[in-house]
């Protein structure tokens, strides 16, 4: 199922996506915060129910899928190329040539306030920073809360999954020599287009893809993840209880910005476009 949260009219709903993708149907409960449907549904499939009367998706307006009320978790340098073409890139810090490769995943977080929807604008801050950099992902999102979840039962606790552009001020991830501050500006985590239940997809197959103004830069698989999802949810549920609508952001595949040489970041007008297989497509321009 593609689950959704749109506007119409004034309205804030949440409705699943017809099959051709053409049409959107309301739940049959009134609820507008995605957690809501998370908490109510853990098996999505079997209790979800819709109205009868479908409306063309574009008529409607797509919103931010989910706005996490805690945690949105993302890992860094998890496809082996772009954990190369990032030590090599010379914004990584004490990088070392032979030593891309961690032995555990980086691992940092966003504010909700960094989330926005497919087909909204993000903002470059041109006060902020002059090198914003785009990063294509598919995001877990936690249906189940639990804490020390062993790899083998990690998938027990996914609802859904999602598509993530990890924005970037690579000036300031690199001159405050650590992540949180080149990832957490305003509007940094467009989110969507819908979230896809865990039994619709296998999430170790997927093809990533990434355009800038139409141009693909970012071409990759999720089986190439360095540390799979099982192995993510196990470390970040160390001592830490995960939570329902709890987003995990898994990692970019090589193809960014400061991937080429001289780096080629966004500028206003830009427009960046993810898909990931059997999810659909975020698109979003910058300015």
């Amino acid at each position: 199922m593609k689950i959704a949260r749109y506007a119409q009219g004034s309205r804030i709903l949440i409705g699943v996506v017809d099959a051709d993708g053409i049409c959107i149907r309301p739940l049959a409960e009134d609820l507008q915060d995605m957690v809501d449907v998370i908490q109510r549904h853990g098996a999505p499939a079997d209790t979800l129910r819709v109205d009868a009367t479908a409306v063309r998706l574009d008529q409607i307006r797509l919103l931010p899928p989910l706005v996490p009320r805690r945690n949105i978790f993302c890992v860094g340098k998890n496809y082996r190329a772009h954990a190369k073409e990032f030590a090599g890139s010379g914004y990584e810090a004490g990088a070392v040539k032979g030593a891309e490769i961690d032995e555990y995943p980086a691992v940092f977080s966003k504010p909700p306030s960094t989330v926005v929807g497919d087909g909204d604008t993000v903002q470059l801050h041109p006060q902020a920073t002059s090198e914003v950099d785009y990063e294509a992902e598919l995001a877990i999102v936690i249906g189940k809360a639990g804490r020390d979840i062993p790899a083998p039962r990690a998938l027990d606790h996914v609802w859904g999954y999602t598509i993530v552009n990890d924005v970037t001020a690579r000036d300031r991830q690199r001159k405050h020599k650590q992540w949180f501050l080149g990832k957490a500006l305003d509007t940094f985590c467009p989110m969507g287009p819908w979230i896809v239940t865990a039994g619709e997809l296998q999430h170790d197959d997927l093809a990533v893809k990434c355009w800038v103004n139409g141009e693909l830069r970012q071409d990759a698989n999720t089986r190439d993840l360095i540390f799979d999802i099982p192995t993510l949810i196990a470390i970040l549920s160390a001592g830490l209880e995960l939570q329902p609508g709890d987003v995990i952001a898994t990692g970019t595949p090589a193809g960014v910005g400061i991937g080429f040489s001289p780096p080629r970041f966004l500028k206003a007008g830009d427009e960046v476009s993810i898909t990931i297989d059997a999810i659909g497509r975020l698109t979003n321009r910058f300015a």
